[in-house]
């Protein structure tokens, strides 16, 4: 087998994070409802981007590119496969990840919808309020899967908020034809209950079907996949994954394999600021740990430790030097 180009190279959802401050009338004014995630369409994703304030800051987001993001803050080599549009917002995504060193060269949509961006209007008192328009990140396509960038990635990981389009489906699908093709992993993360409760039966057969080597979930996903309590879940996935990681929010993660449960404690932090991103930024961890051979104990505490840095502060994407703090630490990664 082949040197690795990548540690880990992830598949998902390109958006870019639209954030500003609002007005207290601003909600009422536009018929939104606070505190919830609203899916909008191209016309209403334009009006209320040009109705946001000026100072709005443009960051790029999307679950597994920040995964790709933590990986690369860690010290590893980390690429992202996702679509963007050839448009002002598509500069801010792509530029965004050269400059933190993930690699990223999907070709660009020319003639489609805009870049996808999800615009989250901040209340006086912190809450937010999204609008996600998804756009070109919905129109991947087993032609932006390349067998020479998956083989040459130790593991390959996808998001379950991507498992919707048919043809990401076959792209999900073909990519981990690829990693095992070249003795690679392939694993991804059931995203979100309401995904486990859309395609339940497809991420099992994903799971089962051995087409997926790792899967990643929280508890709540975990026990929505199963319909059934913690324990119940805990040994079902026991018997049909090769891998499993699952975290646990204050109370650590846990990995299951072969019958065998290891757990780690979550890292204190002085406050929680912001949970999004905890889990993209634990798989991080883990993933770099799994591909340098690292045993699972370690890849929990990798996985741990950079979900506690990226709950400190707000935003999904770390801020702080992860190598270094994997360092001062003692996690050997």
């Amino acid at each position: 087998m082949a040197e690795a180009r990548f540690d880990v190279l992830t598949i998902g959802n390109a958006i870019v994070d639209v954030i500003a401050p609002i007005d207290p009338g601003f909600l009422e004014r536009e018929g939104l409802s606070e505190g919830i995630m609203h899916l909008v369409d191209a016309d209403r994703s334009a009006y209320l981007y040009e109705r946001m304030p000026a100072e709005k800051r443009q960051i790029s987001g999307g679950s597994s590119a920040n995964t790709a993001a933590g990986v690369a803050s860690l010290g590893g080599r980390a690429s992202f496969v996702g679509k963007v549009a050839d448009d002002e917002l598509g500069d801010v995504f792509a530029d965004d990840l050269q400059r933190i060193g993930v690699h990223y060269g999907v070709s660009r949509l020319s003639n489609g919808p805009a870049t996808a961006r999800s615009m989250i209007l901040l209340s006086s008192d912190g809450e937010r309020t999204m609008n996600t328009y998804l756009g070109a990140c919905h129109q991947l396509t087993t032609a932006d899967i390349k067998e020479d960038e998956i083989g040459g990635a130790t593991v390959t990981y996808m998001e379950g908020f991507l498992w919707d389009p048919t043809e990401a489906k076959k792209a999900f699908v073909m990519a981990a034809h690829y990693a095992h093709k070249h003795e690679r992993a392939a694993s991804f993360t059931l995203s979100d209950p309401f995904c486990v409760n859309r395609y339940r039966d497809e991420f099992l057969d994903l799971i089962r079907s051995k087409t997926m080597d790792i899967v990643f979930g929280n508890v709540e996903e975990l026990k929505s996949l199963y319909q059934t309590d913690l324990h119940g879940a805990v040994q079902a996935i026991a018997k049909d994954a090769e891998l499993a990681a699952i975290t646990m929010g204050a109370d650590g993660a846990m990995v299951v394999h072969q019958g065998e449960i290891i757990t780690v404690p979550a890292y204190a932090v002085k406050e929680v600021v912001d949970v999004t991103g905890a889990g993209d930024l634990f798989a991080s961890g883990f993933l770099l740990a799994i591909a340098r051979e690292r045993d699972f104990r370690t890849a929990l505490q990798a996985g741990c430790l950079a979900a506690s840095e990226v709950i400190s502060h707000i935003g999904a994407r770390p801020v702080a030097d992860l190598k270094a703090l994997a360092a001062e630490k003692s996690i050997g990664i």
